[in-house]
């Protein structure tokens, strides 16, 4: 499903969304506010959302997207359309539960790479990117997001290996062919270190690792 108040924007997403590569766009809203009934009508497996709108935000829709959240009713996850002066408001989006974030100059396969990734249940966040929010993101206390040094000490050696690949950007599947072991050991990793850390997705991960020395930004 596509999210953006400018029909170009959505017309560039629709021609690099193409069938023949896999993907359907099910449904196209114009406002944030138009969200939660099209998605009961349409259903998707992805939400690409850009994060400024006129009535209702992207972060405002992705917070209220992922509040109903539930084993019954999963919520898909919502890819965020940004730019780089979007810092504080990707901080919000993270806090919210976007999976990733693309930058509208991005290349066309980089869009096609992260809808598959987040459709995948991993998550994309440009380490360019990731930076840039961390002071921001740090600067408000998240409830359950990182125990600090404590939390790392829980982790296993190979645990906190997968950890600095997942702040890497890496997925399931190339971190399993970077540690020579199963994608479904590589999920029972995961698992483990989301509970260690207290996070609840994959983005929150990120950021952890980020944040604490697990990974180091780029300039």
């Amino acid at each position: 499903m596509l999210v953006d108040d400018q029909e170009l924007v959505r017309s560039g997403l629709r021609r690099i969304l193409r069938r023949k590569d896999g993907f359907e766009i099910v449904a196209e809203c114009a406002d944030g506010d138009e969200v939660p009934d099209t998605l009961r009508s349409a259903g998707a497996d992805v939400v690409v959302m850009d994060l400024r709108m006129k009535r209702i935000s992207g972060m405002e829709a992705t917070r209220r997207l992922r509040a109903g959240d539930s084993t019954d009713h999963p919520a898909p996850p919502v890819l965020v359309l940004t730019t780089f002066h979007d810092e504080e408001l990707l901080s919000e989006a993270l806090r919210a539960g976007a999976a990733g974030f693309v930058l509208k100059d991005s290349p066309a396969e980089e869009l096609i790479r992260a809808v598959r990734v987040v459709a995948a249940g991993d998550a994309v966040l440009d380490p360019a990117v990731t930076a840039r929010v961390l002071d921001t993101y740090r600067s408000v206390p998240a409830p359950g997001r990182a125990r600090g040094a404590a939390a790392l000490e829980m982790l296993t050696a190979r645990e906190r290996t997968v950890l600095e690949l997942i702040g890497r950007g890496m997925t399931n599947d190339e971190i399993a062919a970077e540690l020579v072991i199963s994608v479904v050991t590589v999920k029972s990793h995961v698992g483990k270190i989301f509970r260690a850390l207290g996070v609840r997705d994959r983005a929150a991960a990120v950021v952890f690792a980020f944040d604490h020395g697990v990974v180091a930004p780029r300039a």
